[in-house]
């Protein structure tokens, strides 16, 4: 790095230094750093990062020739950063390089965003950034490219549920060449398939009341779920979890790689730039039609297990051979359409409630920063989803009822409008929402489950900064 400061530099380190240096002894370790970055809002993981970065002699505090030599370092990479940033070498960064450059990283911003963005760094609020202002923005935070400003920024997760619909996250270029993309997908189906293990009894008591739901009068939470134990154990409510776990990995895979070429033949070969909301919902509610197209016979098999008295079944494989069996390979497609047409209000829905949501909220609460953070994206995600499946529930409740017919042989085998006229002539409108007491009850765990794994598995995997 070579040891020599200018007058300038050793003067603002040496401040900085002792500001953190809280006990007074020359060195600041992480909790020092954690606490003075905290006060300027910064996490503990960037704390950590910088410990790592700059421990030259590994002993886990920073002297003041460390701490220096780190910030040299940093300001050097932050330097780059500006330059690449200040296309026409004014000296200030003004909000169209900020929309343009995050343009160049594959990461669609308005011009509203931008200078919010903007805004987050400007101290003096002349509507531009100085090489001043964007070093002391970002100097304790880690960064090493653009990339990862422009994840920054940009941060937003998805999280699964148990309902599959979701519209995929946007990546750039650069995360999907360097893999995160894939690490990404491990995260979010790990967490997936912890949080639909620790909902599946509420799951499952859903589906027996959609399917049974005219026959079981009275049946309420606490009643349905002691009459599954009664009839099969403890174990018999999460009857169908394996299958439904199953399938997270091939569904998540199948609908990114699919939202990625639908994506790329909406917006033409050209490079860069992410969809617009309306574009987005086309290509995610495709991708989901083309991925549950694949996976419909696993999922005609969870209901089935899901459904099945103790015995019924040895297992998937049993359940797959005698549908097949006695049913034919149709079976296996039975309820496809109003779930394919399900797709399309929870999938509109969904994306333009999180997008409002999140807009609005940072229109009004971010004037600080242009990331809303985790949770309130969290809030958003269970708001919008909450909507969406309060539009698509019927279309959901028909298909598990059709999915589920052979069980019940007695009755006629209905089609989707069939099943539509029997449910509203004998139960009336409040039987197409049978069920949708414990699906709601499920979000909220589902969704604090999948976020407490996938930031673990992050973490694990190496994903995010």
């Amino acid at each position: 790095f070579g040891t020599s400061l200018d007058p300038d530099q050793e003067r603002r380190y040496a401040e900085l230094f002792q500001q953190l240096d809280l006990n007074k002894d020359g060195r600041v370790d992480i909790s020092e750093l954690r606490t003075g970055l905290a006060a300027c809002g910064l996490h503990r993981r960037e704390a950590e990062e910088i410990v790592l970065e700059s421990d030259i002699n590994h002993d886990g505090l920073l002297d003041f020739d460390e701490f220096s030599q780190y910030l040299r370092a940093h300001e050097k990479r932050l330097r780059i950063m500006f330059h690449s940033l200040d296309h026409n070498n004014d000296g200030q960064i003004d909000v169209g390089e900020i929309q343009h450059s995050l343009h160049k990283l594959g990461v669609e911003v308005t011009m509203e965003q931008a200078s919010r963005i903007l805004q987050s760094m400007d101290r003096d609020g002349t509507m531009t950034i100085d090489w001043n202002e964007w070093r002391d923005h970002f100097l304790f935070n880690p960064f090493h490219n653009m990339q990862e400003i422009a994840h920054y920024w940009k941060h937003s997760h998805m999280f699964d549920i148990g309902e599959q619909l979701t519209v995929p996250d946007e990546f750039s270029e650069q995360e999907r060449k360097s893999g995160l993309v894939w690490r990404q997908l491990v995260a979010g189906a790990m967490a997936g398939a912890v949080s639909r293990t620790g909902t599946a009894p509420l799951d499952r008591l859903k589906v027996f009341l959609q399917v049974h739901g005219a026959t079981s009068r009275g049946i309420n939470l606490w009643t349905g779920l002691r009459g599954m134990v009664h009839e099969g154990g403890v174990f018999s409510l999460w009857r169908g979890n394996g299958i439904n776990v199953l399938k997270i990995a091939p569904e998540s895979a199948i609908k990114f790689m699919a939202y990625e070429q639908i994506k790329w033949l909406i917006r033409g070969s050209k490079e860069g730039g992410n969809l617009r909301v309306q574009e987005r919902f086309i290509a995610g509610s495709l991708a989901g039609a083309t991925a549950q197209t694949i996976i419909y016979p696993m999922e005609v098999l969870k209901t089935r297990l899901t459904l099945r008295k103790t015995g019924q079944y040895s297992g998937m494989a049993d359940c797959a051979r005698q549908i097949l069996k006695t049913e034919g390979v149709k079976a296996f497609y039975r309820g496809y359409l109003p779930n394919t047409m399900g797709i399309i209000p929870y999938a509109g829905i969904d994306l333009a409630v999180y997008e409002t949501l999140k807009n609005a909220w940072l229109q009004r609460y971010c004037v600080e920063s242009a990331d809303p953070g985790v949770l309130v994206l969290l809030g958003c995600g269970t708001i919008s989803s909450t909507c969406g499946q309060l539009a698509s529930y019927p279309l959901a409740l028909i298909r598990t009822r059709m999915q589920a017919q052979a069980i019940s042989e007695d009755k006629p085998k209905l089609t989707m409008v069939g099943q539509f006229k029997y449910i509203i002539s004998h139960e009336g409108v409040l039987g197409l929402y049978r069920g949708i007491t414990p699906n709601f009850l499920k979000v909220i765990p589902a969704v604090s489950i999948s976020y407490v794994v996938y930031e673990h598995m992050k973490k694990v995997l190496g994903v995010g900064y």
